[in-house]
């Protein structure tokens, strides 16, 4: 029976974070660093950001593993498990294009520091519609509320009616998938994926503590 486990990426599993955002090895690839990076920055040097991001604490994201149930290694990046997915996220204050957007609500300042944002979600080939996305996210509200997050927020896409998101614009989530995680819709925004509107959506916590949805 597959296994799900869900890790703080931290600096010794880079090459896992690679083998999901960045499997082709693109010298100019987003690196989940859009929002984080300073104005004007070198697209080229966003890898090295990030890495230096995964030394830090707290960690710049979370990885998911999916392997046999009491197979070694679950959790690990090592034997008996495989990655298949990332969340990646900050705090408010250290998402600087975040706090300059024009087609995004910035929030107070003074909220920003508790304030968590989930920037992107990002499953595998071959390991969709397994549950990865879903357990990234509750991991990730857990991970924060432990770190002094009073807030989550993200912006993900309204998918048409019957239709699939297209993968180009998948990677900010989905209303229902943050929906099932406990967030509530707040307001549209003026942002699009993949030409899809962009929800503003928010989850309140307390600082400290573990949290299920309810």
């Amino acid at each position: 029976m597959a296994q799900i486990a869900v890790v703080p990426a931290t600096a010794d599993r880079f090459d896992d974070i690679a083998r999901v955002i960045n499997p082709t090895g693109r010298e100019q690839a987003c690196w989940c660093m859009h929002w984080r990076a300073p104005a004007k920055e070198e697209v080229t040097t966003r890898g090295a950001r990030l890495r230096e991001l995964t030394e830090r604490e707290p960690a710049p994201g979370m990885l998911a593993y999916l392997g046999d149930s009491g197979g070694a290694g679950i959790g690990t990046g090592k034997s008996g498990a495989e990655v298949a997915g990332w969340l990646g996220f900050s705090r408010r204050s250290d998402a600087g294009s975040l706090q300059r957007s024009r087609v995004l609500p910035v929030g107070e300042p003074e909220t920003w520091p508790t304030t968590w944002v989930f920037m992107c979600v990002t499953v595998r080939a071959g390991f969709r519609r397994q549950g990865i996305a879903q357990a990234l996210l509750d991991a990730g509200a857990d991970y924060a509320a432990r770190h002094g997050a009073t807030a989550l927020e993200a912006f993900p896409v309204e998918p048409e009616p019957g239709r699939r998101v297209p993968v180009s614009a998948a990677f900010v989530g989905t209303v229902g998938m943050f929906e099932r995680a406990g967030f509530d819709r707040l307001a549209p925004t003026g942002a699009t994926s993949g030409r899809l509107p962009r929800w503003h959506m928010r989850r309140e916590l307390t600082p400290g503590r573990e949290h299920a949805p309810g």
